[in-house]
């Protein structure tokens, strides 16, 4: 049975609609297909590193997140690693950012050049170090429910994040 031509000109039309529009918005098939695939030895790494491991005296790790969080995602073709931990502090937020401001700087870390002042945000070798005060409410969205011992003093996390491959640079 032949086709009718109707469909035989329809699909020379998809293939260049779909052609023009990956020149001009830049992406490909293949950017869309970038996984997490051979990113293990590149998050054991950022889950080993010492800053995760810095808090101010006092601190303890916090119920729940005894282990590293550490992983991979992938979307929309930017695959990004990245690594952090949760931290209680019976102490003040300022206390937390004095200690990661020397900390951090100690490490290697320089103050993230598109950080706000106040920001406690840090760059060092296409990587991201965020330390984010934790509240009831975020917690909630997270589904870790009620959590005074976070929530009191100063809970929060330090994460580390970074692009693979992608040429787009971590940031604040």
């Amino acid at each position: 049975m032949p086709l009718r031509t109707g469909t035989t000109r329809l699909i020379p039309l998809l293939l260049s609609t779909a052609l023009a529009v990956g020149t001009l918005t830049g992406c490909t098939l293949l950017e869309l297909t970038r996984d997490c695939e051979g990113t293990d030895n590149r998050v054991k790494e950022m889950a080993a590193l010492d800053i995760l491991d810095s808090r101010p005296a006092g601190a303890t790790v916090a119920r729940g997140f005894e282990k590293v969080d550490a992983g991979c995602w992938a979307d929309s073709g930017d695959v990004s690693v990245y690594a952090g931990r949760t931290y209680a502090f019976p102490g003040t937020q300022a206390e937390v950012a004095a200690h990661y401001r020397t900390a951090a700087v100690r490490d290697g870390w320089d103050p993230h050049p598109k950080a706000l002042p106040d920001d406690l945000c840090f760059a060092r070798e296409e990587m991201a170090l965020r330390i984010v005060f934790l509240t009831a409410e975020g917690l909630a969205e997270d589904g870790h429910g009620s959590r005074p011992d976070l929530t009191t003093g100063a809970g929060y996390s330090i994460d580390i994040d970074s692009f693979v491959n992608s040429g787009v640079e971590a940031g604040c």
